[in-house]
């Protein structure tokens, strides 16, 4: 009876501990969301790791993403892509090609516009480790998909405990590939072109590019 009661209250401190630990990272992240729906634009300059032992992939590249609502122009492996609220034009350079498509009905896709609110829904929550970076606390939560049918298995996001702003995101797959985003830039409400949202159809139909309308 002794060892029953003692198996019972650890697995009730334990349930206790984790419940603090949720609500401590809901609360963490509900922060950090506030504080990004604060700003009229933000610019994030970032490095994107992507690994696959198994696979032998190992990727490394730099990207940058400026955001203003639900409006943003991405940078990212040599091509462009604008959503200016109602369509997603890709531009690629190098093959002289224009995509232009309706945005994404995918409520789970992670598209740019989602990549500093994606955590708000969707993610049971749970309080990490913390890591000193050059001076840096960076309080890491843990995020594991409410969804079981989906391929991520699980993702760290690494909060700057100073500034409330995402300093890393590390997501893990269920085929074992891990990608890794740190934020090496991050602006907050710059002075913006009136056009940078806007796709200029003439200049790029001008310089001969083929556009395809999906």
């Amino acid at each position: 009876m002794k060892k029953i009661i003692i198996v019972m209250t650890i697995m009730l401190t334990t349930a206790f501990a984790n419940a603090q630990g949720s609500e401590k990272a809901k609360s963490l992240l509900d922060e950090v969301y506030n504080k990004v729906q604060s700003y009229d634009n933000i610019f994030v300059d970032f490095k994107f790791d992507l690994k696959n032992t198994e696979a032998g992939i190992n990727q490394e590249t730099r990207g940058d993403v400026t955001l203003a609502g639900n409006k943003y122009m991405f940078n990212y492996l040599g091509s462009q892509q604008i959503f200016d609220g109602n369509k997603v034009y890709t531009i690629v350079p190098e093959n002289e090609e224009v995509t232009i498509e309706d945005k994404s009905d995918d409520e789970n896709a992670m598209t740019p516009s989602k990549m500093l609110t994606f955590y708000k829904e969707g993610h049971n929550y749970a309080w990490d480790i913390l890591q000193d970076v050059q001076g840096r606390k960076i309080q890491y939560v843990k995020l594991t998909p409410i969804d079981s049918d989906t391929e991520i298995k699980s993702r760290l996001l690494g909060i700057d405990m100073g500034t409330k702003h995402i300093y890393k995101l590390i997501e893990t797959g269920k085929n074992g590939t891990k990608t890794t985003i740190t934020v090496n830039s991050f602006k907050t409400d710059q002075t913006l072109s009136k056009t940078l949202f806007t796709f200029d159809e003439a200049k790029y139909k001008n310089e001969d590019y083929f556009i395809l309308r999906n």
